[in-house]
């Protein structure tokens, strides 16, 4: 008689939630406003840091939206634009987080997904495909248009905003 198959060992706990954001804050991340159209057309945005580009055919990135975040329920399926955010632009990233008063956020003209004037730079998309990350959504969309000017960066990193400088010379040279 063939022996029973022994039980699976049990699946290790994954660190404390609290522990694992401390450990993720020393990686510097750009930060970013996700702006888009709510259900009547009106602009809507969250500030993120979790964005990545994933592909350049067909051209798509990554943003990943708390589940708790007012915004889950209306960026999946949406046309969305992110805004990379300069270092002169740390209270709008303060206002689109929900920490910030008294900063009007300006909106470029004539943009057909709700995007703010004057970003570091800005990718407009197409939604592409949504999946489940956990206590996020991680959503992809395919870029339809982009633009970018030159200045310093906005940055997050130890649970702070900081600044990464513009390089007078990058690895574009290079390319």
């Amino acid at each position: 008689m063939p022996a029973a198959p022994l039980p699976a060992p049990p699946r290790p706990a994954g660190p404390d939630p609290g522990a694992l954001r401390a450990c993720m804050s020393r990686f510097p991340t750009g930060v970013t406003v996700v702006t888009f159209g709510d259900d009547d057309g009106a602009p809507r945005g969250a500030t993120m840091n979790s964005f990545t580009s994933v592909s350049a055919d067909p051209p798509l990135v990554l943003v990943s939206v708390a589940r708790g975040a007012r915004c889950h329920r209306l960026l999946p399926g949406r046309p969305f634009c992110v805004n990379i955010l300069g270092a002169e632009q740390e209270p709008l990233a303060r206002l689109f987080a929900g920490a910030g008063e008294g900063t009007e956020p300006h909106w470029a003209a004539g943009a057909r997904i709700p995007r703010l004037a004057n970003p570091l730079a800005w990718v407009a998309c197409e939604p592409w495909r949504t999946y489940e990350g956990g206590d996020h959504t991680l959503v992809l969309g395919r870029v339809t248009d982009l633009g970018h000017r030159d200045g310093d960066a906005l940055t997050y990193a130890w649970s702070r905003f900081g600044t990464a400088a513009e390089a007078t010379e990058g690895v574009e040279h290079l390319i």
